[in-house]
């Protein structure tokens, strides 16, 4: 979940207004243009591969290139906005003096992360001048210098936000910051004499301590690396920069702007709600009808957009005002749709599955097929217990007509064959994981353009600016949570960790169930990706060593943290559904335990019956 607190700030004066606007312009443009581009570059190699048979063998590097620039520009462009990924449940129940002292840590810490990095990223640059392109021969500095250059716009985003606070909120920040990094200076010969115990404090204590009061999450990896580095070692700061930008420029995430921009299509286009009202046509007279309809919906729709946050955006303004209508309270729908997008986790072509498939080695599409059956299980699970909590809101609605149901059907039509295509495309291997969202997104367009004739071309600047925004926010995380990762795994952490799992009792279940635990808390503390980025590469060879069919474990550990991130009070996942919903959190602290017990029990099923991941592999 990404939120602003809401802070009594100074308004800037007209000067410093414009040097805003200034930089949302000198950030947003190339960023749009960086996101269409990618689309249109991949487009392009499909077709010139499977149509005229005649691949382009410079594609991947030019995207490659983009990848990176559009990376570190969307990071700019979310921490401007706000959206870099935080944990704002405990620092948004704070007094008003305490809520800007978290504000200015929140921007501060960022702040001197990123003027810590900004030397070692240039030098890292600079250096990559000797590396070439195999096919166009660039050098590789013209892709490495995005990191830098990113560094800076965010530096002074910084500057300008911090000129919104009063000056002793800013001491009282800095301060605190300052006393952190002298007391760590300090007390550098003993954390040097702590061995392995050392990773307590900067990743247990410091790196807790600061998601709790609200720190961005891709910063407060960051800034507990660097401060480990600096203490304990000599390794210079570039390896950090350097495995930042291994992490964000795998291809394969490429998937994740462009599933971002298909999500937004499908909901301008209204393909969304033209499914959703083809399901309640069928099922909106029967017990519990509404809410199969809503259950049903997250399945269709999360085979299409492959994010939880534009599944739930798509679907609940459009079945919400009439489930309340019929006398569902509001607190029984959050629940419900909270608990969809902790079902839908595994349903591809989910973002969650392309990441841990780029970070293990696991491939993508066996994960694509192994994800639907057990997010089947878990929605048949949650039927269950909406039909007994909301059964009744059905009373005296009338049969849909059969003209009405196959007119909704010939409506929905094309949009239902969507998620079928891009399953099929990715089984078949007509495209990539990575190419298939190219795919999606110029059927959407043809679609919205000739058949739903519903295609604002005014919405298409701000929705490509969006998926810039989220874009950065999600890959930053992820290249910060690589180079956490390289930390843990020097300091031996995860040969600790591999020792302490595998005398786990119980053998390969009880090594399954330790990690269903690990990943609960995780996924309520760090949210869902970051968790799989820095744990994710550490389990899945203790899996494989005790038998575990990596599928299955991808399967079982996702499914586990998706429960985490629905999980009040903590999960991140419950409040940006009631954020969508327009619920206030309260009214759903009570209720959705029970769907949340559905989800548990579905989850044991598949841990118990590997079949279901990995039956049609």
């Amino acid at each position: 979940m990404t939120s602003v607190l809401s802070i009594d700030e100074q308004p800037l004066p007209a000067w410093q207004g414009r040097c805003d606007s200034a930089l949302g312009w000198l950030i947003e443009i190339p960023s749009a243009i960086a996101v269409l581009a990618e689309v249109v570059i991949l487009l392009v190699g499909i077709i010139a591969r499977f149509v005229f048979n005649h691949p382009l063998v410079w594609s991947d590097e030019i995207a490659s290139i983009l990848f990176l620039w559009l990376a570190m520009l969307g990071s700019a462009v979310a921490l401007r906005r706000g959206h870099h990924m935080r944990m704002t449940v405990l620092a948004a129940r704070m007094p008003g003096r305490w809520k800007a002292f978290a504000e200015v840590l929140a921007i501060g810490a960022p702040c001197v992360f990123l003027v810590i990095m900004l030397g070692p990223s240039i030098n890292y640059a600079s250096d990559q001048w000797i590396v070439q392109t195999p096919v166009l021969g660039l050098h590789d500095t013209v892709r490495a210098a995005a990191v830098p250059v990113g560094a800076a716009l965010m530096l002074a985003i910084c500057a300008v936000r911090l000129m919104r606070h009063r000056a002793r909120e800013l001491l009282l920040g800095f301060g605190a910051l300052a006393l952190i990094a002298l007391a760590l200076y300090g007390a550098r010969d003993l954390l040097a004499n702590m061995g392995n115990w050392n990773l307590v404090i900067f990743f247990g204590l410091l790196l807790g301590g600061g998601v709790l009061v609200g720190l961005p999450i891709a910063f407060c990896f960051g800034l507990c690396t660097v401060a480990c580095l600096l203490t304990t070692t000599t390794t210079p700061l570039a390896v950090i920069t350097g495995q930042m930008n291994e992490g964000m420029s795998s291809l394969v995430l490429l998937a994740v702007p462009l599933f971002i921009l298909l999500g937004q299509l499908i909901e301008m286009t209204q393909m969304a709600k033209a499914m959703v009202a083809f399901l309640a046509s069928l099922l909106g007279h029967v017990k519990g009808g509404l809410s199969y309809v809503l259950i049903g919906a997250m399945l269709l729709v999360s085979g299409i957009s492959g994010a939880k946050t534009a599944d739930m955006a798509a679907v609940a303004p459009v079945l919400f005002p009439e489930m309340k209508r019929r006398g569902i309270p509001e607190g029984e729908l959050v629940s419900l749709l909270a608990a969809c997008g902790a079902m839908a986790e595994t349903i591809p072509p989910s973002l969650v599955l392309i990441i841990i498939g780029s970070v293990t080695g696991v491939s993508i599409a066996a994960l694509f097929k192994g994800g639907l059956l057990p997010g089947i299980v878990l929605a048949l699970a949650l039927a269950v217990i909406a039909r007994r909590r909301t059964g009744d809101a059905a009373a005296e609605v009338p049969r849909a007509s059969l003209n009405t149901v196959l007119r909704t059907l010939v409506v929905a039509l094309p949009a239902l064959v969507l998620p079928v295509l891009i399953r099929y495309a990715v089984a078949e291997g007509v495209a990539t994981a990575t190419e298939v969202s190219t795919i999606g997104i110029a059927y959407t367009v043809v679609i919205g353009l000739l058949v739903y004739r519903q295609f604002d071309w005014r919405r298409i600047y701000p929705m490509l600016v969006e998926t810039a925004s989220l874009s950065g926010a999600i890959l930053l995380i992820i290249g910060a949570a690589t180079a956490m990762a390289w930390a843990l795994t020097q300091a031996s952490f995860s040969q600790t960790l591999a020792d302490a799992m595998a005398r786990m009792p119980g053998g390969a279940y009880g090594f399954l169930f330790i990690s269903v635990i690990a990943f609960v808390v995780l996924g309520s503390v760090l949210e869902g990706i970051p968790a799989m980025v820095l744990f994710g590469s550490l389990l899945f060879p203790i899996a494989r060593q005790a038998g575990i069919n990596e599928v299955h474990y991808a399967i079982t550990v996702i499914l586990a943290m998706g429960i985490g991130l629905f999980t009040p009070p903590f999960g991140l996942g419950y409040y940006a559904a009631c954020t969508i919903g327009r619920v206030d959190p309260n009214a759903g602290l009570r209720r959705i335990w029970p769907y949340l017990g559905a989800l548990a029990a579905g989850l044991a099923v598949v841990v118990a019956v590997p079949w279901i991941s990995t039956g049609f592999l």
